[in-house]
């Protein structure tokens, strides 16, 4: 199979599809690998070590859609990409569709087989495409937080963990996750007053084993959220619904509530966000105030750390790579539930169903087009 791994364009995303050592363990196992030039320079990774591992370099973009049978990126397609996606072309990536109708669209129009990263299962109910960029994200919503806090940034001028004889900030993590999880491990480290909120008891009754006296964990209803969220002074919002968009736990009457200069990073932001007055930025633009609070809406946040980020990535993305090369996509989610649960566009149609209805089109099981 040719496999192409193009640049990726969205504003400050310096992450890559594929490694030289990922392209190395494809190519010695038959296939052909069309990297698109200086992919990964950023990263450290010239276009030589592309070559030794095995891999073509191709001039531009358009070579890639063009030639390859498999595209392998990081971030979901922007439209001058989707339009070149092919027929028949299997898509490989991070798409999170519940927030993007006019993408679902132009993949189904396309006729491309595309596997979303973050519906991608394991054998425990997991998502273990998703998990390394979460646990990423999760950590860096601390260090984002805590630079927001800041007085040049608009913050409250506060330091997480306060000083001697100065009372610590108060910061509010709602969902319980993977992402949820290290963000308290990095507010705990900071010695912020750190709570998580969740729905699940039995989440929080292990998260309150994990970390003991030093995280307060807080059963997830309408008020409990109206209260912590309105006395905090770095809220994180981590909520995940697999394939669906984001709950709006936050509402804009909690939002005029909460104290000038809090923060709120939305981690969730990548499907739809957390919070009513939330709404995507990027690395160059990433905060914006709303009624005195200050948001942090990064869509691809661990792309500021892109070489940990990829690495992470890649380690995880592998093994279900080789699958679809060995095999082709058709066998290769016939033969494995858990990536044919990372199916969300087959032959035309929305083939996974939270996506379907969070975009309110029509949902056609995989089984039906296979």
């Amino acid at each position: 199979m040719l496999i192409g791994i193009p640049k990726e364009v969205k504003t400050h995303e310096y992450r890559v599809g594929m490694t030289p050592a990922s392209v190395r363990e494809l190519v010695e196992r038959g296939h052909d690998i069309l990297v698109e030039t200086n992919a990964a320079l950023r990263l450290g990774f010239s276009d030589s070590d592309y070559q030794r591992s095995g891999a073509s370099i191709a001039s531009t973009a358009a070579e890639i859609f063009e030639r390859a049978d498999m595209i392998v990126k990081v971030k979901e397609p922007l439209p001058e990409e989707g339009d070149a996606l092919r027929h028949d072309q299997i898509l490989f990536t991070y798409l999170h569709l519940a927030a993007n109708k006019d993408l679902a669209e132009t993949l189904a129009e396309r006729g491309v087989t595309a596997i979303a990263y973050e519906t991608v299962t394991d054998k425990a109910g997991r998502l273990p495409l998703l998990g390394p960029m979460s646990e990423i994200a999760g950590r860096m919503s601390v260090q984002a937080g805590a630079h927001c806090l800041e007085m040049e940034q608009g913050g409250r001028g506060m330091l997480l963990g306060g000083a001697a004889g100065v009372a610590p900030a108060d910061v509010v993590i709602l969902g319980g996750g993977v992402a949820g999880t290290n963000a308290a491990r990095m507010a705990i480290g900071l010695e912020a007053r750190t709570t998580i909120i969740d729905i699940n008891t039995d989440r929080l009754y292990a998260l309150d084993q994990m970390f003991g006296a030093a995280l307060n964990t807080i059963h997830s209803t309408r008020t409990s959220i109206e209260d912590y969220v309105t006395n905090a002074d770095l809220v994180i919002c981590s909520v995940l619904v697999t394939g669906a968009a984001t709950p709006r736990l936050i509402t804009k009457d909690h939002v005029e509530k909460m104290r000038r200069g809090s923060v709120i990073v939305d981690i969730s932001i990548d499907q739809g966000g957390c919070s009513e007055t939330s709404r995507p930025t990027s690395h160059a633009e990433p905060t914006y105030v709303v009624d005195d609070v200050v948001h942090y809406c990064v869509t691809n946040m661990p792309g500021a750390v892109a070489r940990t980020s990829t690495n992470a990535l890649n380690n995880a993305t592998l093994p279900f790579v080789i699958s679809l090369a060995e095999q082709g996509a058709e066998q290769a989610v016939a033969a494995d539930p858990h990536l044919r649960n990372g199916v969300n566009v087959y032959r035309g149609a929305i083939a996974h169903e939270a996506v379907a209805d969070a975009l309110s089109m029509e949902f056609v099981p995989l089984a039906d087009k296979l």
